[in-house]
């Protein structure tokens, strides 16, 4: 195994969750490229923000804060927040010498087997960890998971899918309003990119319709440290029972601020439950309601990219990872950062130091780390 390259600590993504967590590695005496490497599957800096829609302007970004040790200063609020942060991503990198890899995809993390083997769990825990990649294998003492969820759009399936004669697109593949342009559309999801979509979409289409699961809930006043605290518990708690954890955003509801305002005012944010059944032409109800559409847009969110993590059996029977702090409750050696109650910006400022510092603790309990 020659080919097997070794270092103390993988991080597995360079968003805002990877660069915290490479950061305060750096910053507590480990050297990148020998204690530990940043493996990013992106082509260039700026995490998934790199792939955000043009029309997404930096203005319009809401709760976007500075990774550590680095402010984001005179942003143009009128220039895509692709670029800004793309720029700033890449500012940051090469100030603090982080020698992110990339493009390289991760495809498994495996035991190395030390101790035991892949089916002994109760042994095979002390042991490294084997990380499979696009450009070879790591091995590593303990790994950080920043990988984020955009990676994995949800499209939920119902009746007649397949028949719709129109164009159905996630989120993920919104490149902006104009190619709406005198269509009929749909728009699927209650969170802050739905209504954003009906916004932009609305003065160039010949119709929109909102459509959601739960009736929306907008947020009057400023969102407070306390408020934030609470909405951050809820998602706590599922991961730490093991369940698929929600994004902060579905408990603390959308921000009532000026756009979203006038859309409710022009009608543009009435909203329908969610339709029954895709007809081919349009979206229907079992109470006999019909809306014709050529385009269906689903906002629905996306799910925590963790595939790679599969071989160490680490999902519990509720489906997600359950979690303490960063830390899989399963595998101490492994730390989900910017998953469940640290998936926001400050989120993952926060909850790369954490792990970043249970990862010492851990590695001083065996060998000392390299300073």
């Amino acid at each position: 195994m020659n080919d097997v390259r070794e270092v103390e600590v993988v991080v597995i993504g360079a968003g805002q969750a990877g660069l915290s967590s490479a950061y305060h590695l750096r910053r507590t005496g480990f050297e990148p490229g020998r204690d530990f490497v940043v493996l990013d599957h992106s082509p260039g800096p700026g995490g998934a923000w790199q792939f955000r829609w043009p029309s997404l302007t930096y203005g319009k970004v809401h709760g976007m804060h500075a990774l550590p040790g680095m402010e984001l200063t005179d942003a143009d609020p009128a220039r895509p927040s692709a670029e800004v942060i793309r720029e700033y991503f890449d500012r940051y990198e090469r100030t603090f010498d982080l020698r992110v890899r990339r493009p390289v995809d991760v495809t498994a993390v495996r035991s190395a087997g030390e101790g035991g083997t892949e089916d002994d769990a109760g042994d095979v825990r002390a042991g490294r960890l084997l990380v499979e990649t696009s450009d070879g294998i790591w091995s590593a003492r303990a790994l950080i998971n920043a990988t984020g969820t955009w990676d994995r759009p949800f499209l939920p399936r119902y009746p007649g899918q397949e028949d719709f004669r129109g164009r159905q697109l996630h989120t993920a593949q919104y490149a902006g309003p104009e190619e709406f342009a005198g269509q009929r559309v749909v728009v699927v999801g209650g969170g802050a990119s739905g209504t954003q979509h009906l916004l932009e979409i609305a003065p160039y289409a010949a119709a929109t319709t909102w459509v959601t699961r739960r009736p929306p809930v907008f947020r009057e006043g400023p969102f407070n440290e306390e408020a934030g605290r609470a909405a951050v518990a809820l998602v706590e708690e599922r991961v730490r029972q093991g369940l698929p954890p929600r994004s902060v955003v579905s408990v603390t509801g959308l921000p009532l601020n000026d756009a979203i305002r006038q859309g409710l005012a022009d009608g543009v944010l009435d909203r329908l439950p969610m339709f029954d059944r895709i007809t081919p032409d349009g979206v229907e109800w079992d109470d006999g309601r019909h809306v014709n559409a050529d385009v269906i847009l689903w906002a629905t969110g996306f799910r925590a990219a963790l595939d790679h993590l599969r071989p160490l059996r680490l999902r519990e029977p509720g489906g997600g990872i359950r979690v303490e702090g960063t830390r899989a409750v399963a595998d101490p050696r492994i730390h989900l950062v910017g998953y469940g109650p640290s998936a926001s910006t400050i989120g993952a400022n926060r909850a790369g130091r954490a792990a970043v510092r249970d990862i010492r603790r851990l590695l001083a309990t065996e060998e000392p780390v390299a300073a």
